[in-house]
């Protein structure tokens, strides 16, 4: 039998405020670090602090943004509403992270990022997940989905390679598998093999309800 946790669903009317309290809540860590970084609270190097905290925050949306779909699938939990928002607040982490990188981190001297980049990969992965992240940020709007049709779930298939270039850029900088990037490769490696077996998994649900529905309609 499989397990289903249903939640009473937020009024339509409701939905807008709880989206826009989202990314509210959502912003929220970025800018108590800014507030930290700028007033000394963040030891004695800030910057690099501020810039990996900030990409942890991408990370965990981009986690939570494809949580989304099993969720509803396994547990009937319904919070599509609110994928859209997930997606964009990682997207506005990722632009800070890098935007403390270029600004604050290298002085936007063109010499020390090229350098830099040659010399570690992990920030190659990074860029890689930026540059793929912007079509996914600049079609997150409704004009877009209705105008893109098929495609538009197509284009957006990108944030699986979004989440792996991330969770390389992250381990690769860490430089050792100590918890905090096994936890991320883990949920990782759940979320994308849930997408390897969701065929499977949705074509048996639907061939449960179609024999269910004749056994309902006689009663």
């Amino acid at each position: 039998m499989a397990f289903a946790l249903s939640l009473p669903a937020l009024p339509k009317r409701y939905q807008p405020a709880a989206i826009w309290a989202l990314y509210v809540v959502g912003l929220c860590p970025g800018v108590w670090y800014f507030y930290l970084a700028a007033t000394g609270g963040l030891g004695f190097n800030p910057v690099k602090d501020f810039e990996h905290l900030l990409g942890i925050w991408a990370l965990r949306f981009l986690c939570l943004g494809l949580c989304v779909t099993p969720l509803r699938d396994l547990f009937n939990v319904n919070l599509i509403a609110y994928r859209r928002a997930l997606g964009l607040i990682a997207f506005y982490y990722v632009l800070a992270h890098f935007a403390v990188y270029l600004v604050l981190d290298r002085g936007l001297v063109m010499s020390s990022i090229i350098a830099d980049v040659l010399k570690r990969p992990y920030i190659m992965f990074g860029m890689a997940g930026l540059v793929m992240l912007v079509p996914l940020a600049l079609t997150s709007n409704r004009w877009s989905i209705r105008n893109l049709g098929s495609r538009w779930n197509t284009l957006h298939k990108l944030s699986y390679f979004v989440l792996i270039a991330g969770i390389l850029h992250f381990v690769l900088a860490r430089k050792s598998l100590t918890l905090e990037p096994v936890f991320y490769i883990s949920v990782m490696v759940i979320l994308l093999g849930y997408r390897s077996v969701r065929p499977a998994i949705m074509a048996r649900k639907r061939a449960r309800k179609a024999a269910l529905s004749p056994g309902r309609a006689g009663r």
